[in-house]
């Protein structure tokens, strides 16, 4: 195959390229992590389902399932290949190097390359459930994208990030240039509303779990969760009083619905895990949510409590989803593992430093050259390790 050395291209919170070495090394790296954190295998789970596996928490979630269990994984996300000069996107090269190295440690692994919100791909994954993998002891859903195809309705859904009923005033940074501004953001319509809600509520989760328990695919005990984020008051008129909010709290009433449902039919359970803020591509595009993770990043890291997307799903299948244990959770049912982010001392610091942050100090005051690099790293660049002046083969071939 022909090689071609591969520089970051990018337009503000999107990177429109990937390196394929170092989404391989991200890959091993957390890997590397999960086996350091289990001097034992873990016991609980052999079969596990990741609806959204290929980048972040999801990416994570089967990582830890499959090196700290030995679990079978099976995971669906809808990634672009690469074509020609144009390489792919880091959840497919994020995929590829999974399979690499599961095959080498033998754990049986299988991806989809599907739209996870069509019926085509439920139906693909039943079916090869079915053919390896029932029954399913845990359904992951970490699905993050912005628009959705309705398959029943046919309508087109896409998220809108927005307040809910007054306009929101507050300082964001740019991405790029590293220059903080005050931004306004509009407040959403009700079809904004209700499209978000469609895209990142739980209806689909729903749908999963549904269609799993019609074909008999889920284990007696089987559990499934799905990943959300509440973060400090100063981020909620953007977060969680605005439309993602509103989104987040439909997942949560979902849960309690298939927590009675499963509870009912296999002695099951559902739960919401409440998650940390981490650098993903999301959360980049959020306004205000960047520059309040480069505090964060720094104040975390001073008093040594940092944890990125992998120590975040050790702490979750360790002490909540492990055999033996019951998970902890707030008065509302959810599995809380914002913590540390949320900790007196931690938000008071950041509240003491956000009036304070300019362009001028941005990169003194707060860990943005680290938001920046992690950025980076999603998509394999900046990554310790890799040689970049080296020209690397993008057209690598997924495994299923």
């Amino acid at each position: 195959m022909p090689k071609q050395v591969i520089e970051q291209r990018s337009r503000g919170f999107i990177c429109i390229n990937s390196h394929p070495a170092g989404c391989r090394r991200n890959v091993e790296q957390q890997i590397a992590t999960v086996r350091e954190a289990f001097e034992e295998q873990g016991k609980g789970m052999k079969s596990v389902l990741v609806i959204g596996g290929s980048t972040g928490y999801g990416l994570a979630s089967r990582i830890v399932a499959a090196w700290g269990f030995g679990a079978r994984t099976l995971s669906l996300a809808l990634e672009r290949p690469p074509e020609g000069k144009r390489t792919a996107t880091a959840g497919y090269y994020n995929t590829v190097a999974f399979h690499e190295f599961a095959k080498r440690d033998g754990l049986e692994a299988h991806s989809l390359n599907l739209d996870a919100f069509s019926d085509e791909a439920k139906l693909e994954a039943i079916a090869r459930l079915r053919q390896s993998m029932a029954p399913v002891d845990l359904v992951v859903y970490s699905l993050a994208a912005p628009t959705r195809v309705n398959p029943r309705t046919g309508e087109t859904h896409r998220s809108a990030l927005k307040p809910i009923g007054k306009s929101y005033t507050s300082k964001t940074v740019d991405l790029d240039r590293g220059h903080v501004s005050e931004v306004t953001i509009e407040p959403a319509t009700e079809k904004e509303i209700a499209d978000t809600v469609a895209v990142m509520g739980g209806e689909d989760w729903r749908w999963w779990i549904e269609a799993l328990l019609n074909e008999k695919l889920l284990a007696q005990g089987a559990r499934t969760l799905a990943y959300s984020y509440i973060g400090p008051q100063l981020t909620w008129p953007i977060y969680r009083d605005g439309t993602i909010g509103r989104a987040k709290h439909h997942l949560e009433e979902t849960a309690l619905a298939l927590d009675r449902m499963l509870r009912n039919r296999l002695g099951g359970r559902a739960w919401v895990a409440v998650n940390q803020a981490v650098v993903t591509q999301a959360a980049a595009a959020i306004p205000v949510v960047p520059l309040y993770l480069s505090i964060l990043l720094r104040i975390t890291a001073e008093k040594q409590i940092l944890e990125g997307p992998i120590e975040q799903m050790i702490r979750l299948f360790r002490l909540h989803l492990a055999e033996g244990k019951t998970p902890t959770v707030d008065k509302e049912g959810r599995i809380r593992l914002d913590d540390l982010e949320l900790r007196d001392d931690v938000q008071k610091e950041i509240r003491d430093l956000w009036p304070l942050v300019t362009t001028e100090n941005l990169r003194t005051a707060t860990d943005f050259d680290v938001f920046q690099r992690q950025f980076r790293n999603l998509f394999g660049f900046a990554v310790e390790g890799v040689d970049y002046a080296e020209s690397v083969e993008t057209e690598l071939t997924l495994g299923g």
